[in-house]
C-alpha cells in the first residue's frame, strides 16, 4: 500500500494544488481542509513538491508554534530533496532561528543558501553575495566569492 501511495503521490499534490488555487469557493474552509489534507497525504509519501508546498503553508501561515515547527520540518525535507525554495526558506530559519527545534546554526544556514543559489534562486544567488561581500554567517569577507555570485544576478 506504501508503495502505492507513494506512486501516486504526484497525482495526489496536483490535485491538491488545483483545489487550493481554484477561485471558486475561495473561502469554503471545507475546501481548505481537503486541499491540505491532501497536501500532508503527498508530503507524507515524500513527494518533493508538496513538502515544500505544504511546509511553507503549515511554516508561513499554521496557527501555533507546533505547527509552524511542522512546517519548518517538512520545509527541510524538501530541501534536503533539493528543492530550491525550500533551501532558501531553511537558510533564512537556520539563520535566524526557530524555537527550540531549529537554533539558529551559521553552517547550516551557509550550506542550504548555496544548495539554493546553485539552482539559481535569485534571493539565495542575493544573499550569499552579501554574505561573501560583507564577511557574514562566519565566512570572511572574500570579494571573488562575492563576484561569482553576483553575475548571475
Amino acid at each position: 500500500m506504501r508503495l502505492l501511495m507513494r506512486a501516486l503521490s504526484p497525482l495526489v499534490f496536483w490535485l491538491a494544488y488545483g483545489i487550493f488555487r481554484m477561485r471558486w469557493l475561495k473561502s469554503s474552509r471545507r475546501r481548505h481542509r481537503l486541499a491540505m489534507e491532501l497536501f500532508r497525504l503527498a508530503a507524507d509519501h515524500g513527494h518533493c513538491r508538496a513538502l515544500s508546498v505544504y511546509g511553507h503553508l503549515l511554516h508561513f501561515r499554521g496557527d501555533g508554534i507546533a505547527n509552524r515547527i511542522q512546517g519548518a520540518i517538512y520545509l527541510q525535507q524538501a530541501a534536503d530533496k533539493g528543492d530550491s525554495k525550500a533551501c532558501y526558506q531553511m537558510g533564512r530559519i537556520f539563520e535566524q532561528g526557530f524555537e527550540h527545534h531549529f537554533p539558529p546554526d551559521l553552517a547550516k544556514s551557509l550550506h542550504y543558501y548555496r544548495l539554493a543559489a546553485e539552482q539559481q534562486h535569485p534571493l539565495a544567488v542575493r544573499r550569499l553575495a552579501d554574505v561573501y561581500r560583507k564577511g557574514e554567517l562566519g565566512q570572511s569577507a572574500d570579494p571573488h566569492a562575492a563576484k561569482r555570485w553576483e553575475p548571475s544576478l
